[in-house]
């Protein structure tokens, strides 16, 4: 095993130097707040020799523990992971740490659920398999990839898959719910131990890939995200966030499966990424107010050249967006086999007010259902449950509120329906919404939008029905 004093890397200058991002803010239609650059502390160090084996067997929690803890006492620095097959449980990063994966590199999360539970008071879930709290300047970077392995914690829609497919979740044990319509990976025959007393209960533990809170000066670049238990990257009240160019992908029918999910970010940028999914693609969510955190709401992003191809939808807003959505820009970008294309989503009990949404030059393809729509009756129903389950809303608060939000040039071809708006009665949920200079090829219906409860205007707007 190489020294640990010969791994010991001291650079002329910052570990990672990473783009200018001036040039993707020209000509913006709005201001938006720019992110910054950043960088951490030169000194580099290697997995390997902190005591790990990428040999897809040992288990590397407490190297990647130790590597980190290593340089966090030292000011910071870059964590490289060599080629390999590294094997772990869950890991946390720490202020000034940069997670640098080579070509080749696979850090692979451990198929035994009880290295994942957290003992922390009020804890419901199980911990992330990659977290942070109140840190800054942190890097996930490379060329490798971030695999969640959750096939172990997923259920899975009987609907959702083939015969063949459906074969293959039975060889691995589990229970079957719903009368043959659901699967749980319960008792599995891989051996480890569940850590909830029923299948259902262990769904509900089911944790992210990435999931960070309260954290300022975050860059992901290069890395693939995939196989994630619940969702992929997931950041919670953080400020000045770069996602460049990353890959997240998972089965189309991945329960939960989203791939980025800005909970209440300020300042943040996503470029040049790919997504593959089984729910929704990009997508900003807002929740309840906190007082501690250092941002609420989502504000100054800009979203542009990146590619979604299976997801819920292409660009998503919601379904929670209770503490607002403001100066938000998206544009020149890619759905191919969405479900649907720009999905405005949210309910009584979760909405708040957007503001200053600019979405622009957009092309889809495939879609499966709406190109565009806005639905304020959305209500979440975990794997299991049926209508009945839900409990009706009580108390009118929250209500949402789509307006201020202007997208022009979009092309598609393939949507069942073009335009899908609907508000609710009483409330003034839907107004303010401005489309023009698109052309949508549908196969059913041309726009579905109910007078009484939404407001669009559609200016240069060309429905097309599809012949074939």
């Amino acid at each position: 095993m190489k020294s640990l004093f010969i791994s010991l890397l001291l650079l002329l200058s910052a570990s990672t130097i990473h783009a200018d991002y001036s040039d993707c803010y020209k000509d913006l239609p709005i201001g938006i707040k720019k992110v910054e650059t950043f960088s951490v502390p030169s000194l580099t160090v290697d997995l390997s020799d902190f005591g790990a084996v990428g040999d897809g067997v040992t288990l590397s929690t407490e190297a990647f523990t130790r590597a980190i803890d290593h340089l966090s006492a030292r000011g910071g620095g870059r964590l490289n992971v060599p080629r390999g097959l590294w094997l772990t449980g869950p890991f946390e990063l720490r202020s000034n740490i940069e997670l640098h994966l080579e070509r080749n590199a696979i850090v692979f999360f451990s198929p035994d659920k009880s290295l994942y539970i957290d003992d922390s008071p009020g804890a419901y879930r199980v911990k992330a398999c990659i977290s942070a709290r109140d840190c800054s300047n942190i890097m996930i970077t490379g060329e490798g990839i971030l695999d969640g392995n959750g096939a172990q914690w997923r259920p899975v829609k009987r609907g959702k898959v083939s015969d063949v497919e459906w074969g293959k979740f039975k060889q691995m044990g589990g229970v079957e719910r719903a009368g043959g319509s659901l699967w749980y990976p319960w008792q599995l025959k891989s051996g480890y131990p569940d850590i909830a007393e029923t299948p259902e209960r262990q769904e509900k533990m089911r944790n992210d890939l990435f999931r960070i809170f309260n954290c300022k000066n975050v860059l992901l670049s290069g890395v693939t995200f995939q196989n994630a238990p619940k969702f992929h990257v997931h950041p919670f009240n953080c400020v000045n966030v770069i996602i460049d160019g990353i890959t997240v992908r998972c089965p189309w029918n991945a329960q939960n499966g989203d791939a980025i999910d800005l909970s209440d970010c300020h300042q943040a940028l996503i470029v040049n990424s790919t997504v593959d999914a089984g729910d929704d693609g990009i997508c900003l969510k807002s929740g309840d107010f906190k007082k501690d955190a250092p941002v609420n709401g989502c504000a100054d992003i800009l979203i542009q050249d990146n590619t979604v191809y299976h997801a819920h939808g292409g660009f998503v807003i919601g379904s929670e967006d209770i503490c607002g959505m403001d100066r938000i820009v998206v544009r020149d970008c890619t759905f191919s086999g969405t479900d649907t294309g720009l999905r405005f989503k949210s309910g009584i009990g979760r909405g708040g007010k957007t503001s200053d949404i600019y979405i622009s030059d957009i092309i889809m393809a495939d879609i499966k259902d709406q190109a565009i729509i806005f639905q304020c009756n959305y209500v979440n129903r975990p794997a299991g449950s049926s209508e009945t389950d839900s409990q009706p809303q009580t108390e009118i608060v929250k209500v949402p509120e789509f307006t201020d939000i202007h997208i022009s040039d979009v092309v598609c071809r393939g949507a069942s329906i073009g335009i899908s708006a609907h508000g609710i009665e009483g409330f003034n949920c839907v107004h303010d919404i401005s489309i023009s200079n698109s052309t949508i090829v549908y196969t059913k219906k041309g726009s579905d939008i109910d007078p009484l409860t939404a407001a669009l205007t559609l200016t240069g707007v060309r429905l097309i029905p599809d012949h074939k």
